[in-house]
């Protein structure tokens, strides 16, 4: 089923991802392609999204797309960057702004009986985010809304279906972005609301059908949301053909290899649990530095993935569970203008010498979009609810080197923790929680005696997207219990903190 696409093309904003997001909240299929590189078959797209940027139109190093065949030819949007380089190199002007033309702001002016606004009145409240502004419309410009201080907040280039604004109607603060972007789509583009979870499926199930045909598959499954989601996929698609390793690599939460393995059990997937604790703490010994323990714990992986695989005759296809984001970053990575903070290791980290094809069914879709297609399966609400949990496990929550006895007494802080925060029902309003332990000794006092032991952190945050996070306001009492709970129950700590960071400056993880 061929979908009314929409392309976005990403100057380096921020916000890209976020206008991918509210599109497909509207049922509406988007892309996200790097402005230096505008896909060929423009026929595929039924309208055009130009995102916001860091750059200035106005300086040496502004970005220029190649809009020849776009404008005048789809329906165009662009948004703030989009907008003001739409009017600096079209006959209009762009200058430094005089007022600080950051934050939330009030349409203070709409023209009248204009689609582009319908159900959006006077007083709505926009975002902006600029350090420029729009002096002078370009030619044929048509003003179509302003605020306080920005005159030439909305306009649309007459004799074409371009519109531009220079507020951010994708973020949480504009009131009615998601009605703009509605507006544009549905009403002035015309785009038909056909992209849902069930259509996701039946096009997904088909399309591995045809692709993978009676070729085996092996997945390796982590007990997280996207590989059992892709997983479900692939066994709706093939059946006793999809070969799925669960591997232990000893950093897992308290009792989780024998719980996830029972939960998959009930899911009919052909599993085979591996415990290869010993191998993966062998590899860790000695190791502080984050990276080089990432490292080693992703080539131990991949030797007992392979040396599983192989146990399989003929298998030809290696499935993911690579999300949307996972490809944005490493496609901006190579020429876009977004900078990576992090590579993801299962986006072309798979080594020459397992010469197996790679399917990844989830590479369209956001994570919230993946639990939409899993809730539409009927799969379990709990797993589809699980926080996200690193691929490295407690290692990188472990800082500084990795011992059994480490891993030992972070499993049980973090069970402390995570199991309180489903007792407490706050386990659901939280993004992600886990524990971390610190390589700081301090003085505590247990009866009469003086202790000397680990110190723990806890982390809790909230996000959509884990792009931005903020720490959760957990309420004292749990914390006061929370903590009373660990330094009581676990042998080896006698002091709790709760981490207060949010992100940026600060990352999720710890390492």
């Amino acid at each position: 089923m061929q979908h009314n696409n929409i392309l976005i093309l990403d100057f380096g904003s921020q916000y890209t991802q976020l206008i991918a997001r509210r599109v497909r909240e509207l049922n509406i299929y988007c892309e996200i392609h790097p402005f230096n590189k505008i896909p060929k078959n423009l026929e595929d797209y039924k309208a055009v999204i130009l995102s916001g940027s860091p750059f200035s139109v106005r300086g040496e190093n502004a970005l220029h797309p190649d809009l020849s065949k776009i404008r005048g030819v789809k329906p165009v949007l662009a948004v703030c960057y989009g907008a003001q380089y739409l009017a600096h190199f079209s006959g209009g002007e762009v200058a430094p702004s005089n007022t600080r033309e950051y934050g939330r702001a009030k349409l203070s002016f709409i023209k009248p009986n204009e689609a582009f606004f319908k159900n959006i009145n006077e007083g709505s409240q926009v975002w902006m985010s600029h350090s420029d502004t729009i002096k002078h419309l370009p030619t044929n410009g048509v003003l179509l809304a302003s605020t306080h201080d920005v005159k030439n907040a909305a306009y649309k280039i007459e004799g074409e279906e371009t519109y531009a604004i220079q507020f951010h109607p994708e973020v949480y603060h504009s009131t009615d972005g998601k009605q703009l972007l509605e507006n544009f789509l549905v009403h002035i583009a015309n785009v038909e609301q056909d992209w849902t979870p069930q259509s996701f499926v039946e096009e997904t199930v088909e399309d591995l059908q045809n692709n993978l045909g009676n070729d085996k598959v092996v997945l390796g499954l982590s007990g997280g949301v996207d590989s059992s989601v892709a997983a479900m996929l692939l066994h709706k698609a093939i059946g006793k053909n999809l070969y799925c390793i669960f591997v232990n690599n000893g950093l897992l939460r308290k009792n989780e290899f024998t719980d996830v393995l029972e939960q998959y059990k009930g899911m009919g997937l052909n599993v085979k649990g591996v415990d290869a604790s010993a191998r993966f703490l062998d590899a860790l010994a000695g190791l502080s530095d984050p990276e080089l323990k990432r490292k080693a714990i992703g080539r131990v992986f991949i030797e007992v993935f392979d040396d599983e695989a192989h146990l399989i005759e003929n298998v030809k296809w290696l499935a993911q569970g690579t999300i949307y984001p996972d490809v944005i970053e490493s496609v901006s990575a190579t020429g876009g203008p977004s900078a990576t903070i992090k590579s993801h290791h299962n986006v072309g980290g798979l080594p020459d010498y397992m010469k197996l094809k790679i399917v990844e069914p989830l590479k369209a879709l956001f994570k919230d979009e993946v639990r939409r297609v899993g809730a539409s399966m009927d799969m379990d609400a709990t797993l589809l609810g699980r926080h996200p949990f690193p691929g490295p496990g407690l290692a990188i929550r472990i800082l500084g080197d990795i011992t059994a006895e480490k891993v030992r007494i972070l499993q049980e802080v973090d069970a402390v923790f995570i199991n309180g925060l489903k007792e407490w029902n706050l386990y659901d309003k939280v993004w992600q929680a886990g524990a971390m332990l610190l390589p700081v000794n301090s003085v505590g006092v247990m009866g009469d005696e003086r202790t000397y032991e680990k110190c723990v952190a806890l982390r809790a945050v909230e996000s959509t997207d884990g792009m931005t996070a903020d720490w959760v306001n957990l309420p004292y009492e749990f914390l006061q219990k929370t903590s009373n709970d660990i330094i009581n129950k676990v042998k080896g700590v006698n002091r709790v903190v709760y981490d207060i960071s949010s992100k940026p400056p600060a990352t999720i993880e710890w390492e």
